[in-house]
């Protein structure tokens, strides 16, 4: 019995093969842009990073980035007293208010920063290897990048539950119609079949992940390249349909 083959259909199954072909690859685009609004600015800074996907997924717990310095004797000038009194504004959750209190006087914390910082932490200081350019210090704008400890709680189990309800039946049978559709083209058989499979393994880690990753932060970059797996082999299969859908036949 001879294999159906996409090429073989009629003209306007082909012509509605490509149109729906057309509107998966659509779909995948406002899906990466809908993750990237998702996840973006957990951490409080622009852009999708490492940090918003296992905050998402995971939780992360972050120490300011001054808390830290601080902690660890830096700078090693800076009088005990003062240090103590900066450590407490940082952990006081009035770091804006009391930031350039004028009650504090010289006791005020971008005081104490002028004093003991700006000579490296200045834009345009020649101290510290050039460690201003890179870390000022100089504005508000510039310390609370550094002021704030940051707690990010993963989503909700019930969210998680129902999320995953929704992918899972939705993403597999819609990469069950693509890979048969893949299946159906001229392309030769092991990269058909490896795309296929691919997929597959692509979307059950991404999705395993999901749980696991609540328990192990170790496992969101597993997440994130099962997820990028499955997105490419999936669209590569859709490139390899439409193509194989108007590409001449052989004699």
């Amino acid at each position: 019995m001879n294999e159906l083959r996409l090429r073989d259909l009629a003209f306007g199954a082909r012509l509605a093969l490509t149109l729906f072909v057309a509107v998966l690859a659509i779909g995948f685009g406002a899906s990466a842009y809908h993750l990237r609004e998702h996840h973006q600015n957990r951490d409080e800074q622009p852009g999708v990073s490492l940090e918003d996907i296992t905050g998402a997924y995971h939780g992360v717990n972050t120490t300011a980035p001054l808390v830290s310095a601080l902690e660890r004797q830096h700078p090693p000038e800076l009088l005990e007293g003062e240090r103590e009194l900066l450590l407490k504004w940082l952990r006081s959750g009035r770091i804006v208010e009391d930031y350039d209190n004028f009650d504090l006087g010289d006791a005020a914390p971008d005081q104490l920063l002028r004093k003991s910082c700006l000579e490296c932490h200045a834009r345009n200081s020649t101290k510290g290897d050039g460690i201003g350019a890179k870390v000022p210090l100089e504005y508000f704008d510039d310390v609370k990048k550094l002021a704030f400890s940051k707690s990010v709680a993963p989503v909700p189990l019930k969210v998680l539950a129902a999320s995953t309800h929704t992918h899972a039946l939705a993403l597999a049978s819609m990469s069950i119609v693509i890979g048969f559709l893949l299946l159906a083209t001229r392309w030769p058989k092991a990269l058909r079949d490896g795309l296929f499979a691919l997929a597959g393994l692509g979307l059950l880690v991404d999705l395993a992940c999901w749980w696991l990753a609540r328990s192990s932060a170790a496992l969101v970059p597993l997440l994130i390249g099962a997820g990028a797996l499955y997105a490419g082999a999936t669209l590569l299969s859709l490139a390899l349909v439409a193509l194989d859908l108007w590409w001449p036949r052989r004699d």
